[in-house]
């Protein structure tokens, strides 16, 4: 069984003949699209025909360029010290930079069309294209000038996109000296932070204190990157007009103010019952002030749930047929085909994610795997992002761009096919060790989730005034997870270093890349409420559902499924699910 992922789909190689001919290619679309744009949008004149070769273009832009960075940024998350996927990133780079000024003509001459309704009915292609161009023209208020536009993305291949690069390299290249079971290893960061699901207690203990102490290695020069990406986003906020960076992400979302308002309420008002989960493991494992942060992924339950990584694979795969024959022939197919790199391994970047390779209809997707339940849930996870791809598939580029929030939706609902087809054939001991589970990454995604957005939201309000230093940072880190945790974790053993960790606070234009795992799992579980009531007929809408999510807002898309998200009814109700089960694992 391949551990590995291929790429041969995609390029064989940088030296490859077809990559080198689609980088040729890509530089002279882009030089093709300017020069056009130049000549062609000085006139409001056939304004309709110069809209639909606009999109073409930046379709066929988009299918060329996105092609080539994704595989050179896959390379990389796999392989840090790879020259070529640095080398041809750093120059991929440029390239999407270039073509900001095209896009940005385009999207002013949107702005400037009078009669964009009769347009759009008037051509076929801007009618497929129709929610794309609304909301270009209702973002005209906050585009800059060409000049601007062009200035400031290629700032940003020497400020956030370098910033983020550094941070990457010094974390992934990371050996960390750490006691395991006794024995003194060496380890690269993502292997030592996996050791918190160790059964050996002293083990989590000193992994955790082996990742805080590593981290003092590179604290200063990740807090300079935290610094400057933030201090670009801000930048750009003010610019731009938007009330805050915030705001900027709602709008980039596609999400109103309303909808994430009742959202964080209803978790908040959660927070009290959710630290028992947290007060309970404590108690089980004999803690008295709380659970020590080491010991968060920690199991107590006597039933050690290993798989390797061909039962991880089959039991997702299992399971996915049982949902429906697409999305398991669709799996089997990605198995079969080396879409997945499982194996931990030095240079490799932590964590997992799914990358979606419109251009070829295609997912690959990185994980870490070890064998423990939470690796099969999180493959189970990626493959529900591959499987919202696969419903993309055959929407243009343009169509097929979905936002953040509704990103995880697939990948929750997913999840939760395979810890309840866990649940169903478990016994009691086992039942108890995947609700603790299924809870633990719940509360992740909710309890953690809120002191991520809290910690970014002071972050910004202090950035605002002058750059951080590492104790500042830290403080506003370590009051955030007091914030959200409260009195079921140890105040004295918290992780003031998260900051570090997550990769999200350093995409500059991915500001609060949070509250979104919170909306996914959310809204996945009203959904998959009613899968559980309506079977195979709520397959069909599903399908429908994701393919609508690169052309609607998320408003849109909850009312397709009959679910009004800005109400705080139905947050509440999804978040009585998560309680009901927290009810149970006490009770067990």
């Amino acid at each position: 069984m391949s551990t590995r992922w291929c790429l041969n789909d995609l390029y064989k190689g940088f030296d490859a003949p077809e990559f080198l001919a689609d980088f040729e290619a890509a530089k002279e679309e882009i030089v093709r699209f300017t020069k056009w744009a130049e000549d062609n949008f000085k006139t409001m004149d056939n304004a309709g025909e110069k809209l639909v070769e606009g999109i073409n273009a930046i379709n066929e832009g988009s299918r060329i360029m996105v092609k080539l960075g994704t595989f050179a940024m896959l390379v990389r998350s796999v392989d840090d010290d790879n020259q070529d996927a640095k080398k041809y990133g750093d120059m991929l780079r440029v390239s999407f930079a270039d073509m900001a000024k095209p896009r940005v003509m385009f999207e002013a001459y949107v702005g400037k069309v009078e009669d964009l309704d009769g347009l759009i009915n008037a051509h076929p292609v801007l009618k497929e294209h129709e929610f794309i161009l609304r909301e270009i023209k209702s973002k005209n208020k906050y585009l800059l000038s060409q000049g601007e536009e062009v200035v400031f993305a290629k700032l940003k291949n020497t400020g956030s996109s370098a910033w983020n690069d550094m941070k990457e390299q010094l974390t992934a290249t990371m050996k960390i000296p750490v006691v395991v079971d006794g024995e003194e290893k060496v380890l690269p960061l993502p292997a030592v932070r996996n050791l918190a699901f160790s059964t050996n207690p002293q083990t989590r203990k000193d992994a955790y204190e082996a990742e805080m102490k590593a981290y003092e290695s590179v604290e200063k020069a990740v807090a300079g990157a935290l610094n400057a990406i933030k201090g670009e986003a801000l930048t750009a906020v003010a610019m731009r007009g938007y009330d805050s960076p915030l705001h900027m992400t709602l709008e980039n979302s596609r999400m109103e103010q309303a909808t994430l308002d009742s959202m964080i309420s209803a978790m908040e008002d959660f927070l009290p019952s959710f630290r028992r989960f947290y007060k309970k493991k404590a108690e089980i494992l004999g803690h008295k002030n709380g659970l020590p942060w080491y010991d968060i992924m920690a199991s107590t339950s006597e039933v050690d749930m290993k798989f390797t990584l061909e039962e991880g694979r089959k039991f997702c795969l299992d399971n996915f047929y049982k949902f429906s024959q697409k999305m398991g022939d669709f799996t089997k197919h990605a198995f079969d085909n080396h879409w997945v790199d499982s194996e931990v391994r030095e240079g490799k970047r932590g964590g997992a994610f799914c990358m979606g390779v419109h251009s070829i209809g295609q997912s690959r997707i990185m994980e870490n795997f070890n064998g423990t339940f939470s690796n099969v849930t999180t493959t189970a996870h990626e493959f529900g992002h591959a499987y919202h791809n696969l419903c993309l598939k055959d929407k243009t580029a343009l169509n097929s761009t979905y936002t953040m929030p509704i990103a995880e939706t697939a990948s929750n609902f997913c999840e939760s096919i395979v810890i309840d087809a866990a649940l169903a054939e478990a016994d009691e001991k086992t039942k108890r060790a995947i609700l603790e589970q299924d809870l633990s990454d719940s509360m992740q995604v909710i309890v953690d989730i809120y002191s991520r957005f809290l910690f970014e939201k002071r972050l910004f309000e202090a950035r605002a005034n002058g750059s951080l230093s590492v104790d500042e940072i830290n403080d506003l880190m370590l009051q955030a997870q007091k914030d959200a945790y409260g009195d079921g974790l140890d105040q004295d053993v918290l992780h003031k270093y998260m900051w570090i960790n997550k990769p999200h606070y350093y995409y500059v234009d991915r500001n609060f890349y949070n509250f979104p795992y919170a909306y996914g799992l959310m809204f996945s579980k009203g959904l998959y409420a009613q899968y559980l009531e309506q079977g195979e007929a709520f397959l069909e809408k599903y399908d429908n559902l994701l393919a609508a999510t690169g052309s609607a807002s998320l408003e849109e898309v909850g009312d397709m499924a009959g679910i009004n998200v800005r109400k705080k009814d139905f947050w509440v109700s999804s978040l009585k699910l998560i309680d009901s089960k927290l009810d149970e694992f006490c009770k067990l």
